[in-house]
């Protein structure tokens, strides 16, 4: 009987659907699947050039405010429509953001694998290095950027990335640092395994999900800086559509034409909140220990 109990009373697997299906964030993940199609499809049946303008339609307000179904979110100060410049927009931010976290986030879990297997004196200068790049403020270093090579995307991606390398670099190696001293870790070192079939074989599996919850938190922080640094002039060069660089250019018709700068606000908050959300629900299912709570 008591069997019988503990097999009733064990959780189903995290592999099972119906366990992943438990509190969806349904609303997260529409709007990431709209986002991904803007981004993929949306320039190609978008009405409108981005950069074309169109004076004697400049500041159409949006169709729920007397506007037309030719411009549904309205038009900036030259005449550019908001929707088309938003969805491009879309491609921009998700580009630089995925960019930035494979280059960031490639790098800092590999200094992170390295670091917290080999720990010494290894492991304290590859941390202080983080540490160091960690304090850093990455809008100082775009800045910098700007002013000696121009505003530049590569600038931008290359800001991104030098700052997100040392957090993956930390959290990789708090996990390996633990993962070592497991049992099987030990019995493969006796054997003999080298170490980098050690760490491929036995480390990097169990440290993947940390990375893959890590970069869907990461995600969203990483659109809100892209769209910080544009609004400072110091990411994407305009006039190319980019999210921030449309509320700096909308900010001057806040009183008189609030969608051109509300528009893109409202998807930069609610890309950002949908990331963040997506992350929570994946760190829940991914992680072992709140499982088994």
């Amino acid at each position: 009987m008591l069997a019988a109990e503990v097999a009733t009373k064990t959780p189903p697997p995290i592999s099972d659907w119906r366990e992943w299906r438990r509190d969806l964030p349904l609303g997260s993940i529409a709007v990431l699947t709209i986002l991904l199609t803007m981004a993929v499809i949306g320039p190609a049946i978008v009405a409108y050039d981005p950069l074309e303008t169109d004076l004697p339609s400049r500041l159409l307000p949006p169709v729920f405010q007397g506007g037309s179904w030719a411009h549904p979110l309205g038009t900036d100060d030259a005449g550019r429509d908001i929707l088309t410049r938003i969805v491009f927009g879309a491609r921009l931010s998700l580009t630089v953001a995925i960019t930035s976290l494979v280059l960031g986030g490639g790098v800092g879990t590999l200094v992170g694998l390295v670091a917290g297997y080999s720990g010494g004196r290894v492991d304290a200068v590859l941390m202080r290095i983080a540490d160091l790049t960690i304090s850093y403020p990455v809008i100082l270093l775009a800045l910098l950027l700007a002013a000696a090579f121009g505003p530049q995307t590569a600038n931008l991606i290359f800001a991104i990335a030098f700052i997100l390398w040392a957090r993956f670099a930390r959290v990789v190696r708090g996990e390996v640092l633990v993962i070592r001293e497991l049992a099987y870790v030990a019995l493969a070192q006796i054997a003999g395994t080298p170490p980098h079939r050690i760490v491929l074989r036995h480390i990097v599996p169990n440290v993947a999900n940390t990375v893959m919850v890590l970069i869907s938190l990461q995600l969203g922080q990483v659109i809100v800086v892209e769209a910080s640094l544009s609004f400072l002039g110091a990411g994407v060069p305009p006039p190319q559509p980019a999210w921030g660089s449309m509320i700096s250019f909308g900010r001057d018709y806040v009183l008189t034409a609030w969608w051109v700068p509300t528009m893109p606000g409202i998807a930069i908050t609610a890309t950002v909140l949908a990331f963040n959300l997506f992350g929570d629900w994946l760190r829940d299912r991914l992680d072992p220990r709140l499982q088994a709570l």
